[in-house]
C-alpha cells in the first residue's frame, strides 16, 4: 500500500473519530490530508522510501484564529494518536500533524499561501510550488486551504510562466547547444557532463512548463513526465544524455540527441504560440518569448532568471 492511502486509512480509523469526538466545534473548519514534503505525497514512495522521514501520519490545517483558540489542544491530541515514526528525520522532513494555513504555505511560496506578486511567482522554484499542492485533500469544508491550493496549481499569471520558459530556453542553448560540444572538443569529460546535467534539469522543467504543471524535486522529474501529455516521449532521449558514453563519432550522438530534444520543444513553442522563429538555435526563442511578457519589470529581467 501507498504511503498516502495508508495516511487517508490512518485518518479514516482515527483521525476523523477524534475530531468528531473532542472537537466537534471546529471539525468542518479543518481541512485534512497529505501535502508537502516526501514522496508520499507524490504517491512515488517504495519499500526504501521508509527508511526517512515517514510516518503514518496526516495533515491538518487550520487558520490562524482557530490555531489561537484550539491549536495547542488539536496538536496535543494528534500526537496521541497511534503514530509510527520514522527511525531517520532530517531538517526539512515532517509537516504532518497540526500546522497553520499559512505556516504550511509559507514553507514553499514565502507567502501565506499563493505567490503573491509577478516577481514572487518568477522566483518562487518550481520544485517548492510542485510541493505546496501535492498530494490529496481529503477533506475542506471551509475551503481556505483549497482555495490557495488551486491557485498555485492552476494560477501563475502568464507573464511568470513564460518569463521561466525563457530562462529554460536559454540555458538548454547555452548548456546543450554550446557548452557540451565545446567541453568535448577540448577533452573535457566531467565539464561536458555538468553541461548535460544544466541541460537536462533545464529540458526537464521546460516540458513541465509547457504542460503547464509545476516540476517536482528532480529526482522525481523522469518518474513524473510519465504523467504527462506534452513531449511526454523525452523521457528516454534526456536519460541516454545522462547514462549513456560520450561518444560524438557512433552513429546516436549526444550532441544529435540534444538537438532533436531542442527540435521537439522548438515545435511544441510553436504550437502554443510561444514563438515564430524558424531558428534552430533555442536562444533566439528565449528571447521571443520574453518579448512577449506584458509586464516591463519581468520583461527586463535576466534572461537566464527565473
Amino acid at each position: 500500500m501507498k504511503g498516502i492511502e495508508e495516511a487517508k486509512a490512518f485518518y479514516e480509523q482515527y483521525g476523523r473519530e477524534m475530531l468528531r469526538r473532542k472537537f466537534p466545534e471546529f471539525e468542518s473548519r479543518i481541512a485534512v490530508g497529505l501535502a508537502g514534503h516526501g514522496s508520499e505525497c507524490y504517491g512515488y514512495d517504495d519499500e526504501i522510501s521508509r527508511d526517512h522521514d515517514f510516518t503514518k501520519g496526516f495533515c491538518l490545517w487550520i487558520t490562524d484564529e482557530d490555531d489561537i483558540v484550539t491549536g495547542i489542544e488539536l496538536a496535543k491530541a494528534y500526537r496521541q494518536l497511534p503514530l509510527e515514526a520514522a527511525q531517520q528525520n532530517s531538517a526539512l522532513g515532517g509537516g504532518r500533524g497540526v500546522s497553520r494555513i499559512g505556516f504550511f504555505y509559507r514553507r514553499y511560496t514565502g507567502s501565506s499561501g499563493a505567490p503573491k506578486s509577478l516577481e514572487q511567482w518568477v522566483a518562487t522554484p518550481e520544485s517548492a510550488l510542485a510541493e505546496a499542492a501535492n498530494g490529496q485533500v481529503w477533506r475542506d469544508d471551509l475551503g481556505v486551504f483549497t482555495a490557495e491550493r488551486e491557485k498555485i496549481l492552476y494560477g501563475m499569471p502568464d507573464d511568470a510562466w513564460k518569463k521561466k520558459l525563457s530562462a529554460r530556453a536559454a540555458i538548454m542553448a547555452q548548456s546543450g547547444q554550446y557548452n557540451y560540444a565545446r567541453c568535448i572538443r577540448r577533452g573535457q569529460d566531467g565539464a561536458a557532463m555538468l553541461a548535460l546535467g544544466e541541460f537536462v534539469k533545464a529540458a526537464g522543467e521546460m516540458i513541465y512548463l509547457l504542460n503547464k504543471k509545476h516540476s517536482p524535486y528532480y529526482k522525481w522529474m523522469f518518474r513524473g513526465m510519465d504523467e504527462l501529455n506534452v513531449l511526454r516521449d523525452m523521457r528516454e532521449p534526456l536519460e541516454f544524455l545522462l547514462l549513456g558514453d560520450n561518444d560524438e563519432t557512433g552513429k546516436v550522438t549526444k550532441s544529435g540527441v540534444v538537438e532533436d530534444i531542442c527540435a521537439a520543444v522548438i515545435k511544441e513553442l510553436h504550437k502554443q504560440g510561444l514563438s515564430d522563429g524558424n531558428w534552430d538555435y533555442l536562444e533566439p526563442h528565449a528571447f521571443e518569448i520574453a518579448e512577449r511578457i506584458e509586464d516591463r519589470g519581468i520583461r527586463s529581467m535576466h534572461i537566464m532568471e527565473g
